[in-house]
């Protein structure tokens, strides 16, 4: 709760204003009744028509005071929201972006997207309702029952005793209603989940006729929140009526007493109209308070799920490493081990060296380890045990910029935004048009670019849905490509592309990046067989190192997979 309400701190002086302003316009609302009781009960019986007039225009003026500084108020509040809400999303996206993929995992993201749209939006509503009725309603409240007590004690009375009961109420609901709405946030992360997977695989959907299956999916998924829901609004909705019927009551005793009392000369009519008219501010006071303790329990609840993303520490540390001198390779493993989950080791004592400017191929069937391995070198992991080494340097002595400086990446499920093939190549660097021609040219993606009628300036969908997936391939080689680095790594980046634009591709990359460090991981050997080095890995062990021929030799593995794929594998 206080980590979001401190992003309140930087409009406090807006916040104050608009208080002064609405605390002004509140106490000019207060006074109309008691105004109108004078009139009645002094003005009007003295015949004074002069009297009348000038208290009528004093009445006019706070209702105009009243107007304009609740619609001041109320727009000052809105800026001072919109602002607010601003810093929260913005503060709560670059955390996400700067998580590393673990704790992106424990998070899920969908939870993530659901924490940065519904539970931001919950927080925007209970701070911009506090902002508006956070203050008119308590001064209405305490003005109030302050006039009625000065007027009239014993009627005054009578209404406050409902109000114990009242709040009673309220908190306890309220109390209720804060676990319930985070099992409801729950549950919108899981159908945020089904909808997100549908969105992705729309087309695998359609292709295999599984429609209604995934309508049932959403179904259940959407009945569960449904009904969690449900639960919520049926406690929640018991504010409102208790509170009526309480109101209700102590309009009814009001009624009664003033009876009594006027019967008895101990009370007149005027002040029974006054207190009718303080009682029905009281009443949409106290409304305005259920509404807000209602808007309270999500508020709660959200905030709770933001700040758990905010006060996430973050887990990419940096740490003093002089560098090994004696190292000269350009990235070496040693003894690496791994684990997602902590159980089952994903990789194990992975070990070893690359040259600078050398190249290195990855090999194995799926699962077994290649792009984990991958992700260990990015430092999306960290590693239980072992080390990991670039340029003679702990991979955690680098910081997140210079270490995302050393690689140009292109991964099999890379993604694609809605922008021009240009800036998607560019991806926010300042790339001249020279180079990024010459990085599609390598990708062999210049061709098909040209021949569209924009060209470069094409407009691409999301996902990069208006390209094959060949195409799309060969742009992400691209975007890797443009900005020179030092380490390039193409992870299954050419599993679409024929095998003829395969053999294309890695002899341009053979002759553009000599000087670059290049691990290539693939499916086909005939994508690794000219590296200078071979990794074979088999659920996440290395069980065959060497060259193309070495392993052809030593590793049956190897010899099994390259002899399965010789009827056109090569072809150069």
């Amino acid at each position: 709760m206080k980590r979001i309400l401190s992003y309140l701190m930087p409009f406090r002086f807006r916040m104050v204003v608009g208080f002064l302003i609405k605390v002004t316009g509140t106490v000019a609302e207060l006074l109309l009744p008691f105004i109108l009781t004078y009139i009645l009960e002094n003005v009007i019986a003295a015949l004074d028509v002069r009297r009348v007039v000038l208290y009528g225009i004093l009445m006019v003026i706070c209702s105009i005071i009243a107007c304009v500084g609740n619609i001041a108020a109320n727009r000052m509040a809105s800026k001072v929201t919109a602002d607010f809400s601003l810093a929260v999303r913005r503060d709560l996206f670059r955390k996400t972006m700067y998580f590393s993929a673990r704790d992106t995992d424990a998070f899920t993201i969908p939870s993530l997207e659901s924490r940065i749209t519904t539970d931001t939006y919950h927080v925007q509503n209970f701070v911009g309702m506090m902002q508006r009725m956070g203050v008119r309603a308590p001064f209405l409240l305490a003005g109030g029952i302050i006039i009625t007590l000065i007027m009239d004690k014993a009627l005054a009375l009578v209404m406050i005793a409902t109000l114990p009961l009242i709040g009673v109420t309220v908190f306890g609901i309220s109390h209720k209603g804060v676990p319930l709405y985070t099992e409801v946030q729950k549950s919108v992360d899981a159908m945020v989940r089904v909808v997100r997977e549908d969105a992705q695989g729309i087309r695998v959907i359609k292709a295999l006729s599984k429609n209604d299956y995934e309508n049932r999916r959403y179904d259940r998924v959407n009945a569960e929140l449904s009904r969690k829901e449900c639960r919520v609004g049926v406690i929640m909705g018991i504010v409102n009526p208790v509170m009526t019927l309480l109101m209700n009551l102590g309009i009814a005793g009001v009624v009664a007493v003033a009876a009594v009392r006027v019967a008895r000369n101990a009370s007149s009519p005027a002040t029974v109209i006054a207190f009718m008219q303080y009682f029905t501010l009281i009443s949409m006071a106290m409304m305005s308070l259920s509404r807000m303790f209602a808007m309270y329990t999500k508020f709660a609840a959200s905030a709770r799920r933001i700040a758990e993303v905010l006060d996430t520490p973050d887990s990419f540390f940096v740490e003093e490493d002089q560098g090994d001198d004696t190292d000269k390779a350009c990235i070496s493993f040693k003894n690496v081990s791994f684990s997602y989950f902590g159980k089952k080791k994903n990789m194990e004592n992975i070990t070893f060296s690359l040259p600078e400017g050398g190249t290195l191929g990855i090999i194995g069937a799926t699962g077994s380890g290649k792009s984990t391995l991958v992700k260990l070198l990015l430092r999306f992991y960290d590693t239980d045990s072992g080390e990991i080494r670039i340029r003679g340097r702990k991979i955690t002595s680098y910081t997140r910029e210079e270490l995302t400086s050393l690689f140009g990446v292109a991964l099999q499920n890379d993604f694609i935004y809605a922008d021009t093939i240009l800036e998607n190549i560019r991806f926010g660097r300042d790339i001249p048009m020279d180079e990024v021609v010459r990085a599609a040219k390598v990708a062999q993606a210049h061709d098909f670019i040209s021949a569209i009628p924009d060209g470069y300036e094409h407009m691409l969908s999301s996902k990069g849905t208006n390209l094959s997936g060949g195409q799309r391939q060969r742009v992400l080689i691209a975007r890797a490509l443009a900005g020179r680095p030092g380490i390039l790594i193409l992870d299954d980046s050419s599993s679409a592309l024929d095998y003829k634009t395969d053999a294309n591709l890695r002899r341009a990359l053979a002759e553009d990046v000599s000087d670059s460090t290049v691990i290539t991981v693939a499916q086909r050997v005939s994508s690794v067989k000219n590296c200078g080095q071979i990794l074979v890995l088999d659920e996440g062990r290395i069980i065959g190192q060497g060259t193309h021929e070495e392993l052809l030799e030593t590793c049956k593995e190897y010899r099994e997979i390259s002899e399965s794929q010789m009827g056109g594998a090569f072809v150069e």
